[in-house]
């Protein structure tokens, strides 16, 4: 878990949260008690420091970077230099964010870059030993399920089962649920090989630097590939499809939707956007040039090579689950394991 203890990080398994080492009081709140959530993707490394508030929570602080951990692990299949040194960089503006709060109980996580490569558990024990963290390498269920844990209480109110979906860097996770209760039973979940770096590595791979209409064509055939099993799984007769989606992709998409100039998680989070109008945004972007992207806004060129298969990620989502309108959460994996340590639960 991601704390300060002395114990030598293991690669998988679910162990018990501990407490985070006694320090000085210090910030805002200087007697709260706080938590803290880190979950490290295989193109972002995020941090969530919060208090408990009334059934929920108070964000303290927070750390985002993108920083493409998963980066050439398709072809290599190992963790790469640069990598590394990005990722171990982040961390530590993350362990000095936790050394200077007042955390009570912390846990940090890593997904799929860290499951897939060789060299995952030296690179655990590497930061570790250089910044204090300890992060537990989860499975992809468990991904799952704090995914559907942080959001699920934004999904539309509705009969019947529904779906919720995470598309992260490496893989993309999608949760079949019964929200008939506060807390949703997992009917069926699934986790795909393809993220938006992964999908990307894999089509330029293969196909080299093909029109770019022709890559996403390709990289719609093998998402849709990727969950043919799962889709046969559904139920079938359904109405009033509810989906959820919890990732960059779609908060990204969104603002797009919404022309921000910026990013406004005020706007974003909580947002239901008709997913014909998703569609047609993905379209578009698919039909652009990497500088057209770029110049988004709300894009950019830090994710301007990545989106489009986020798109097309979606896109096969919407295909299998064809939900009139789609919700977008900018909340997921951090929320659930705050949600859990601050109920009690330590795995």
């Amino acid at each position: 878990m991601g704390d300060f203890s002395a114990r030598v990080p293991h690669r998988q398994g679910k162990k018990p949260a501990r407490p985070a080492p006694r320090m000085p009081a210090r910030g805002r709140w200087p007697y709260a008690k706080h938590y803290a959530a880190l979950d490290l993707g295989t193109n972002n490394c995020r941090l969530l420091i919060a208090r408990p508030q009334g059934e929920g929570f108070t964000v303290v602080d927070a750390f985002s970077r993108i920083v493409r951990l998963g980066e050439g692990l398709s072809a290599s299949g190992q963790l790469s230099d640069a990598a590394i040194e990005r990722t171990i960089a982040a961390l530590r503006v993350c362990a000095d964010k936790l050394k200077r709060r007042n955390v009570t109980l912390a846990r940090s996580v890593a997904t799929e870059a860290c499951r897939r490569a060789s060299n995952g558990s030296s690179f655990i024990e590497r930061v570790y030993r250089e910044t204090g963290i300890v992060l537990d390498i989860i499975t992809a269920e468990e991904e799952a399920r704090l995914a559907v844990l942080g959001c699920h209480a934004l999904l539309e109110p509705g009969d019947g089962p529904a779906l919720v979906f995470d598309i992260g860097g490496g893989s993309t996770e999608l949760v079949l649920i019964d929200a008939s209760e506060p807390v949703p039973q997992v009917l069926d979940w699934h986790s795909a090989p393809w993220g938006v770096v992964s999908l990307t590595e894999a089509i330029r791979a293969a196909h080299g630097d093909a029109d770019h209409r022709a890559q996403y064509a390709r990289m719609r055939e093998t998402a849709s590939a990727s969950f043919t099993g799962f889709a046969k799984r559904l139920p079938k007769g359904v109405t009033g499809h509810r989906l959820l989606g919890s990732s960059g992709t779609v908060t990204t998409l969104a603002s797009v939707h919404l022309g921000l100039d910026s990013y406004d998680r005020s706007r974003v989070d909580g947002l239901i956007v008709p997913s014909s109008e998703m569609r047609s945004v993905s379209a578009s972007l698919a039909d652009m040039d990497l500088k057209q992207r770029s110049r988004i806004p709300c894009i950019g060129r830090e994710r301007a090579d990545l989106v489009v298969a986020g798109c097309a990620i979606l896109e096969s989502i919407l295909d299998i689950w064809p939900a009139h309108r789609l919700g977008i959460a900018d909340r997921g994996i951090r929320e659930g394991i705050l949600r859990r340590l601050m109920q009690g639960e330590t795995a």
